[in-house]
């Protein structure tokens, strides 16, 4: 068997394996099915410093090869997460990434205060959610502002910082490279990509937000190239995703630059699939010869 450990952030992670922020909760429903342990890390529900209900109608809605979401980040809120919900995650043992969101600069900040005295691993600051009306997508379009709120959160963040980036930003490498100079210690992507659908017999949009996120197998090809172009324009480590659903697709966005990866709409196709997928990265790597997962990152 080869190495598949993963040094990311000061934290190793036993495969490059995550599950991604939205699609597998805090850990505990999945735990259910198999012995999450298993996986490199886990990337909590987007939290948000007040529980949010999300958005009303219809949250979900397949799409050929994809799958498109208004979830509106549901979430317990921070003072939840912190009193219950981590708790829970420590038993899982596995690296805990918390994901953060936030409508306003002063909701993200006192939300990194609150995490600072936590047991969590890594913050990955989510400046790209496409599902709020307000707030989130604004910080993740213009790399000024991207600059501008990773430098504040910086400041005060004692954990280690991870950006996710949003596939809307004007220019990936140039957000990339924004959010380094910034201080980020590392950056993920792609969140979900704007998309819509129609209910042609009502004549209206299926969402009540009219827009949504697109996710799955289809997004692939882009948040690849995406995550690709980032890679080469900073030195910081790079965690990427976008309808990853086999070994084969992780070891494609390794190669091109992330050093781990994360799973998430694959997960409602087949709960277990992340097992699959470290299973898969081994065997490729067993198959041509590699001893160690780290000599084929970012060899694109």
């Amino acid at each position: 068997m080869a190495n598949l450990k993963v040094s990311f952030l000061g934290k190793e992670f036993k495969n490059p394996v995550v599950g991604a922020s939205g699609t597998f909760g805090f850990g505990a429903e999945y735990n259910e099915i198999y012995n999450v342990s298993l996986l490199g890390g886990i990337s909590s529900k987007g939290l948000t410093l007040e529980p949010k209900q999300g958005n009303d109608g219809i949250r979900l809605w397949e799409t050929p090869m994809g799958l498109m979401n208004s979830i509106g980040l549901q979430n317990p809120g921070i003072y939840s997460f912190i009193s219950q919900e981590i708790k829970e995650m420590e038993k899982l043992r596995t690296n805990i990434i918390v994901n953060l969101g936030g409508n306003t600069i002063e909701e993200y900040l006192e939300g990194i205060r609150l995490l600072n005295n936590s047991n969590v691993d890594i913050i990955e600051l989510n400046i790209s959610c496409p599902n709020v009306k307000e707030g989130g997508m604004a910080f993740g379009i213009k790399s000024n502002i991207a600059y501008d709120t990773v430098k504040k959160i910086k400041n005060i963040c004692k954990k280690p910082l991870m950006v996710k980036l949003s596939p809307n930003a004007e220019n990936i490498s140039e957000m990339a490279m924004a959010c380094e100079e910034a201080g980020a210690d590392a950056i993920s992507l792609i969140n979900t990509i704007n998309a819509m659908a129609i209910d042609i017999y009502k004549k209206t949009p299926i969402f009540n937000n009219i827009y949504a996120g697109l996710s799955g197998p289809a997004v692939k090809p882009i948040a690849l190239r995406m995550v690709h172009e980032a890679s080469k324009a900073v030195k910081i480590p790079v965690c990427g995703m976008g309808g990853i659903r086999n070994g084969r697709d992780a070891i494609e966005f390794i190669m091109a630059g992330a050093s781990l990866i994360q799973v998430g709409t694959a997960n409602f196709i087949k709960a277990d699939i992340c097992l699959d997928i470290i299973r898969e990265i081994d065997e490729f790597l067993d198959s041509e010869g590699i001893k160690d997962i780290n000599e084929i990152i970012g060899i694109i």
